[in-house]
């Protein structure tokens, strides 16, 4: 592999930009959803497929990963990609996030995160060296500093020394992470909603350096009137010639503005858990697969939609086959809902580079109000 890792924009439109980060396993065109595959598969894809979707780069978890099968078996087994079979980009998170989910059996350290492992109550221990130790060894080619996210809502106190801690830890994790042509490692501000801990955080990810930027702590429980307050201002803090990453991220609306705001990648589970639950997004909004109004309808999911689902079946068969508990059902409502968002993502790109932005997104929320409309 080549030694590049960097980061070109193309167009902007007011904040909203459109480019490419180029790495040696391929380029990235942003704004860019990654879907996620926790363990290593995003659950109920064939990677092929997830490819055909329209994906240029996944997101696997460093936390499930090191409990199982344990990054050294991976690295043993010839690394992540070799591993899931999937050749392109891969962006591991550090573990910080599911750790902080499981506050009752964690304990919290300057030096890092002692708890007890979900699946067997055995004993680990995280630190930013430790997660810099797991992601080299699964592979990624974008690794992310090692931070604590805590949930909100939280006094401002508790987010301020939450926040300085993860600057801590990031710049141990900047010296763990090394030099490592190829690869790169993004930081995460922190700070809750609070502009001046936001720019605090900023401004010391700034001076340590990192390759791109994430905005963690949102979506975490504060709404989205909440998350669009601080990605008002929040994006503008960072470097203007390094990727943003809104971690964790999200329903359309919510990816629709956060985009207009600057942000170029964003991550979220919710197309492929919505799949397996029957719940798909369409251009309509969302549609719920379960209820009866859809046992007797010939049409597909969305008519203008082009993905295997819409193109072979109806929604009679769709609802059918999630009420009989069959496999097919998890695998065409995936494919449908990661497709549905590969495709908002490639229109976002297409409006900012061709300047109509505005009337995009207009659009979008003019359609999303109709909702989806009964057959006569």
């Amino acid at each position: 592999m080549g030694q590049r890792f960097s980061f070109r924009i193309h167009a902007t439109q007011g904040r909203a930009r459109t480019g490419v980060i180029e790495t040696p396993r391929g380029e990235i065109r942003t704004p860019a959803f990654m879907p996620v595959g926790t363990a290593a598969t995003v659950k109920a894809m064939m990677p092929e497929s997830v490819r055909a979707t329209g994906a240029d780069i996944l997101l696997g978890n460093t936390y499930h990963l090191m409990l199982r099968p344990t990054a050294e078996r991976i690295a043993r087994l010839g690394g992540l990609h070799r591993f899931m079979n999937w050749d392109r980009p891969i962006l591991t998170d550090s573990g910080g996030f599911q750790v902080m989910s499981l506050a009752d059996l964690r304990k919290l350290t300057e030096e890092g995160v002692t708890f007890r492992s979900h699946i067997d109550g055995s004993r680990h221990h995280l630190s930013p060296e430790r997660s810099m130790e797991i992601q080299r060894l699964l592979g990624s080619d974008i690794v992310m500093c090692f931070d604590e996210c805590p949930a909100l809502p939280a006094t401002e106190e508790a987010v301020a020394k939450s926040m300085r801690l993860s600057m801590r830890w990031a710049e141990r994790s900047r010296i763990a992470f090394g030099d490592r042509p190829g690869h790169a490692l993004f930081g995460i501000m922190q700070g809750g909603v609070t502009r001046e801990l936001r720019e605090e955080s900023a401004a010391a990810l700034k001076a340590i350096g990192f390759d791109g930027y994430a905005i963690g702590g949102l979506a975490v429980g504060e709404g989205q009137e909440a998350m669009f307050g601080v990605l008002d201002y929040a994006p503008g803090f960072l470097p203007e010639d390094r990727p943003r990453y809104l971690m964790g991220v999200g329903k359309p609306d919510d990816i629709v503005g956060a985009v207009q705001r600057g942000i170029d990648m964003m991550d979220c589970v919710l197309p492929s858990r919505s799949g397996r639950t029957g719940q798909a997004w369409t251009r309509a909004g969302q549609v719920n697969i379960k209820n009866a109004r859809h046992q007797d309808d010939p049409r597909p999911l969305d008519e203008e939609c082009t993905c295997p689902a819409c193109r072979n079946y109806s929604r009679a068969y769709l609802h059918h086959v999630f009420k009989a508990q069959e496999i097919i059902s998890s695998m065409l409502l995936t494919w449908h809902n990661l497709h549905y968002f590969q495709e908002l993502m490639a229109g976002l790109r297409d409006a900012i580079a061709e300047g109509r932005l505005d009337d995009f997104v207009a659009a979008f929320h003019a359609r999303r109000a109709l909702g989806d409309i009964a057959p006569l």
